[in-house]
C-alpha cells in the first residue's frame, strides 16, 4: 500500500488522546483478572470457573469486534467510541457490587462488549492521525493499553486488596472521563472524514489465496502469542505465589513487571517497524522469545523476575507490527483487520485461559507454564509470510 498518506502532518495530540482511553479502557479490563485472587477467596471459585470469567469477558469481545469492523468499514462512527466505554463503566460497577458469580459473568461480558466498539474503530482513527506512520501509531496506541494492563494489578494490590471488592466502583470514574474524551475524539474523526474526499483504496497485488494463507499465517502467530499472555495475565500470580510462597501483592507486583515490558515492547515493535519493515520484527519477536519462555518455569524468584519483563518486552512487540503488516495485505479494511486481530486476541486469549484453567485443575499449575512454554515453537510459520516489498 502506499505511504501517500504521508503527506499529512501526525495528529499527535489525537494520538496520545486516544492511547490514554485504551490506558482507561485497559485498566479496567486488567482489573477482572488482578482482582482473581480476592473473588476466588469470596466466591470460592476453582481455576475453571475463573478461567470462565476471562472466557466471558474476551470471547464477548472476540465475537463482535470483527463485526464492528466490518460496519464502521462501510459507515464510520467514531462518536460510537464513546458508548463503548459507556458499556465497561456498567461492566465495572457490577464487578465491584454483584452479589454472585452469574452477575460476575455479566460484568465480565459487558467489559468485552465495551472493547469490541472501542479497539476497532479507535484504530482507525490512530490510522487517521498517523500521518503515514502507521506503525508508530499503532504502537502508541497500542501502549496506552498495554500500560493500563500493567497498573491493573498495582491499582489492585495497593487499592482493592486493602479496601476490599466494592472500591472498584472507585475506576467507574475514569471510564466516565475517558467516555467525554472518546466524544471529543469521535467529532475530530467524523470531521476529518466529511472533509476528505473519498478515495479508492489501492488493491493489493498479491494473489487473493496468498492473501488468505498471510492472513491465517499471522492470526495463528496471535493466537500463539495470546495463549502464552492469557497464561501469564490469568494465573502467573497463583504460579508465583503456589510455587515461591509469597503473599498476594508480591504476586500482584511480578505480575506488574510482566506487563510494564509489554508495554515498552509493543511501542518499539512499532517505531522499529516503521525502520526496518514489520516482518523483520515478527520474525524477531516470535522465535527471539524461545529461550527465555524455556527458562521460566526453572529458574527462581529473582530471575523468573528478570526473564518475565524480557519476556514481556519481545512478545509485545509483535503485535503492532502484526496489525501493520495486515492493514498493508488488505487496504481499505482497516476496521474488519483491527477487529479481526483485536477480537482474535481477546478469544484466543479467553479460550485459552478456559483450558489452561481446566489443565491447572488436573494436573498443576506448574505444569501448565511448562507446556506454555514451547509455543513460540509457532513462530517459525513466519516463513509462509510474503516479503513487504511484494505487497
Amino acid at each position: 500500500m502506499s505511504r501517500g498518506s504521508a503527506q499529512v502532518g501526525t495528529a499527535w495530540a489525537v494520538l496520545i488522546a486516544i492511547s490514554a482511553c485504551h490506558m482507561i479502557n485497559d485498566v479496567m479490563q486488567s482489573m477482572l483478572s488482578a482482582i482473581y485472587p480476592l473473588l476466588q477467596e469470596e466466591f470460592t471459585l476453582s481455576y475453571g470457573q475463573i478461567g470462565l470469567m476471562t472466557f466471558a469477558f474476551q470471547v464477548t469481545a472476540s465475537l463482535l469486534q470483527p463485526v464492528v469492523g466490518i460496519v464502521t468499514d462501510k459507515h464510520p462512527m467514531p462518536r460510537s467510541l464513546s458508548f463503548g466505554m459507556g458499556s465497561t463503566v456498567v461492566g465495572v460497577l457490577l464487578l465491584a457490587l454483584a452479589h454472585n458469580y452469574s452477575l460476575l459473568l455479566v460484568g465480565a461480558m459487558l467489559i468485552g462488549v465495551g472493547s469490541s466498539i472501542f479497539h476497532p474503530e479507535s484504530s482507525r482513527v490512530a490510522r487517521i492521525a498517523s500521518g503515514g506512520k502507521f506503525g508508530t501509531a499503532q504502537s502508541l496506541f497500542q501502549l496506552g493499553g498495554n500500560f493500563g494492563q500493567a497498573l491493573g494489578p498495582l491499582l489492585a494490590a495497593f487499592i482493592v486488596v486493602p479496601l476490599g471488592r466494592p472500591s472498584i466502583a472507585i475506576f467507574s470514574a475514569f471510564a466516565m472521563a475517558g467516555s467525554a474524551i472518546l466524544w471529543r475524539i469521535g467529532t475530530w474523526a467524523e470531521g476529518k472524514r466529511k472533509a476528505s474526499p473519498a478515495r479508492q483504496a489501492v488493491a493489493s497485488r498479491l494473489p487473493r489465496e496468498k492473501i488468505v494463507v498471510a492472513i491465517v499465517v499471522l492470526a495463528l502467530l496471535t493466537f500463539t502469542k495470546n495463549i502464552y499472555t492469557a497464561s501469564l495475565s490469568s494465573y502467573y500470580t497463583f504460579f508465583l505465589m503456589e510455587k515461591f510462597g509469597i503473599e498476594t501483592q508480591s504476586a500482584q507486583v511480578m505480575l506488574f513487571l510482566f506487563l510494564a515490558g509489554m508495554a515498552a515492547g509493543v511501542m518499539l515493535g512499532g517505531i522499529v517497524g516503521d525502520r526496518v519493515g514489520p516482518l523483520k520484527v515478527i520474525w524477531f519477536s516470535i522465535l527471539g522469545v524461545l529461550p527465555f519462555t524455556l527458562a521460566l518455569p526453572h529458574v527462581g524468584l529473582e530471575m523468573t523476575g528478570v526473564l518475565s519483563v524480557i519476556i514481556g518486552l519481545i512478545l509485545a512487540s509483535a503485535f503492532p507490527a502484526i496489525v501493520v503488516f495486515a492493514q498493508e495485505l488488505v487496504p481499505g479494511r482497516t476496521g474488519m483487520i483491527a477487529g479481526i486481530f483485536f477480537g482474535f486476541a481477546f478469544g484466543m486469549g479467553g479460550i485459552a485461559a478456559a483450558v489452561l484453567g481446566w489443565v491447572a485443575d488436573q494436573k498443576g499449575i506448574e505444569f501448565v507454564y511448562w507446556v506454555c512454554s514451547f509455543l513460540p515453537l509457532m513462530g517459525l510459520l513466519t516463513i509462509f509470510l510474503p516479503r513487504m516489498h511484494r505487497v
